[in-house]
């Protein structure tokens, strides 16, 4: 809107008394100005138009150069958007209320003008227009905006219709927003819950009846238009209108998928060895301790299995360390072959492996698990064109034993690991000589 400036009125007539007239009527404005720019033909108006800067038009629909409606189509062509004033006489109000349901905004008889009202009505006629502008900028702003965000937007009636969605609500759902205008948001926003898959209520209609917001079920899953799946999460909004009565309800939300996916692969590589996969010292250490607490209830047993590799330091300095990374590859593969999918193969770093054997019911479990990984580890590895000849000496700790707690285990299973490499390595040995099984393996 204009603020303490001339509105510029532009006056197309071949008449130039009218055109005198309309000038000084216009001129006895008290509370806004009116500069009038005057032309005779239609040619010269849109010429002036074309330029810009005009905040309406007076137009006599006869004139030299264009007659009848065609005057009015070609200027609303040119300005759609520019408040245009019909000037009529008592013979032409027909075709001057035939330019208004095209578009013109009313018709002045010359009858009129002196009427005192005409300053006014044009200036309010020029307001509401620009009013009007201003509010479609507005809400074109607000379009732009919400289809910039990358969450989606949903937006419904009381009854949970859905009458707005940006572009990532349609990407989100697969339901375009011509589609699903109209629907409830429930169809067209499926969501369940992530580990049941159970249908969970949508927090669209929890605000509609509480008038309150609410965010999404933690876990919740929205089902695609096309059946495919994404974690989902945020929450749902009443809309209120000026006098703060709910009118609608609007939720937006954003996939997670990625996030959960980078927060699963973080975990992991926080309890995982990078080069084996195999579980770290802290997983190992939780797996334990839920081992413990288990045989402790049941009355059952466990073993640990402390593992160094024999003379892997030689091959790993003669044949480089990717070759040795190679090997405890390989070894790793061996090892979990050689276990149960109850059991847990770890990686303490270097060519140091704990296997946690649960619910071992007799001492000689761990004894023929120690057997069997002597026997399939003695096998060559073929590595780089390489055949590698490699043993590993074995300690082992029972619960309960040798220990009450993972970090006791672990210590007294390394104990009896270094007995066996004193036997001469490629044996295992227990830690309590009570339970002093030995096997002693020729080279």
């Amino acid at each position: 809107m204009k603020v303490n400036m001339a509105n510029q009125v532009l006056l197309i007539t071949s008449d130039a008394s009218d055109a005198m007239s309309l000038k000084e009527v216009l001129s006895q404005a008290k509370d806004d100005a009116f500069d009038i720019e005057w032309v005779v033909r239609l040619s010269d108006g849109l010429e002036r138009l074309r330029a810009g800067g005009i905040d309406a038009i007076l137009v006599d629909l006869s004139l030299p150069d264009s007659q009848d409606i065609t005057t009015f189509d070609k200027l609303y062509a040119i300005a759609p958007q520019t408040p245009i004033w019909i000037l009529n006489t008592a013979d032409s109000t027909m075709l001057a209320m035939e330019a208004v349901q095209r578009g013109a905004q009313g018709y002045l008889s010359y009858n009129h003008f002196s009427n005192d009202l005409v300053p006014q009505s044009l200036h309010n006629i020029i307001q509401r227009k620009a009013a009007e502008e201003s509010l479609f900028l507005e809400k074109n702003r607000a379009e732009i905006t919400l289809n910039s965000i990358s969450d989606a937007v949903i937006g419904t009636d009381m009854s949970g219709n859905i009458d707005y969605m940006n572009i990532a609500a349609e990407g989100m759902t697969g339901w375009s927003r011509e589609e699903a205008l109209g629907h409830s948001i429930s169809e067209v926003m499926h969501i369940v819950h992530g580990k049941t898959h159970d249908p969970v209520p949508n927090p669209v209609e929890w605000v509609l009846q509480r008038d309150e917001a609410m965010a999404l079920t933690a876990g919740t899953i929205l089902i695609r238009r096309d059946g495919s799946k994404a974690a989902i999460e945020d929450s749902a909004a009443p809309i209120h209108d000026v006098d703060g009565k709910i009118v609608g309800a609007v939720i937006v939300f954003h996939d997670i998928s990625v996030s959960q996916a980078m927060i699963t692969k973080m975990a992991r590589l926080a309890q995982h060895d990078s080069l084996t996969n195999l579980p770290n010292r802290m997983l190992l250490d939780d797996r334990i301790t839920q081992a413990i607490a288990l045989a402790k209830r049941r009355g059952t047993q466990l073993a640990l299995l402390f593992l160094d590799l024999d003379n892997f330091k030689c091959i790993n300095d003669s044949l480089g360390h990717s070759v040795g990374d190679k090997l405890l590859q390989s070894v790793a593969q061996r090892l979990r072959a050689c276990v149960r999918g109850t059991d847990t193969v770890s990686r303490l770093g270097g060519d140091e492996f704990v296997v946690l054997v649960a619910q071992d019911k007799h001492a000689h479990d761990a004894a023929l698990i120690a057997d069997k990984i002597l026997a399939t580890l003695a096998v060559s590895h073929s590595i780089d064109e390489h055949d590698l000849n490699v043993t590993t000496s074995i300690g082992i700790s029972t619960y309960p034993a040798d220990g009450q707690d993972a970090e006791t285990l672990i210590k007294n299973a390394d104990i009896a690991m270094y007995h066996a490499k004193d036997k001469g390595c490629n044996n295992y040995q227990f830690f309590k000589g009570a339970l002093h099984i030995s096997a002693q393996l020729s080279g």
